[in-house]
């Protein structure tokens, strides 16, 4: 990857660790080599941490990176949660705008001709998404409802070979929130559909043999 690139990734408001973003570029390149020409998508791109990592793989190949987010946050960064960060926060609405961010984020990392945004409903995109993917990286809502979403609208759209990542997997409740684990991770192996390919952290590569 190129260095300056992930300098700049790192520094990004987010919350991706660089281990799992090097692992989420590895995996890109993985999916871009199994499924030729198919583009790649991210739902939750928040202010654009992952979408660097996974941006910098699609323009040494040439691909798009199509990065979803409705940009108002998810559960956990809304005011009096954990995750809550006043900076993003517009404050005309009062309401959090990452869009900003995320726009000034791909401009700085050269970006802007191989991301494309797409801003709105992960749910409402999905029902009427037509094009195969190599990858499909979700990040997006934490909650049940969110999570169960996305694997039911998005994860039909993985190539057969491609490559299917779930950010904030924890097998150990004690470790963090249980929606992807439970409605994404585990629904994903018992389809019969993707078959684990390696573990990083939090973040899980799977890739899709039927």
């Amino acid at each position: 990857m190129d260095a300056t690139r992930r300098a700049l990734a790192v520094e990004t408001n987010g919350f991706m660790p660089p281990d799992e973003g090097d692992a989420l570029y590895a995996a890109a390149e993985l999916a871009m080599a199994a499924v030729p020409e198919a583009p790649m998508l991210e739902v939750g791109s928040y202010c654009g941490r992952s979408t660097v990592w996974l941006g910098d793989a699609a323009a040494s190949a040439g691909r798009l990176l199509f990065a979803l987010d409705h940009h108002r946050g998810s559960e956990e960064n809304q005011s009096g949660w954990e995750h809550h960060d006043p900076s993003v926060v517009d404050v005309a609405s009062g309401r959090i705008d990452t869009l900003p961010h995320f726009r000034n984020t791909i401009e700085a990392a050269g970006l802007e001709s191989t991301v494309v945004a797409l801003v709105g409903p992960s749910a409402a995109i999905a029902a009427t998404w037509q094009t195969p993917l190599s990858l499909l990286f979700i990040d997006g809502g934490h909650g049940a409802e969110p999570a169960r979403a996305d694997f039911a609208g998005w994860t039909p759209h993985v190539a057969i070979d491609g490559i299917l990542a779930i950010h904030d997997v924890f097998p150990d409740p004690a470790d963090g929130g249980r929606p992807p684990y439970e409605e994404i991770f585990v629904p994903a192996l018992e389809s019969g559909r993707f078959r684990l390919e390696s573990a990083t952290g939090s973040l899980r590569v799977l890739r899709r043999v039927d």
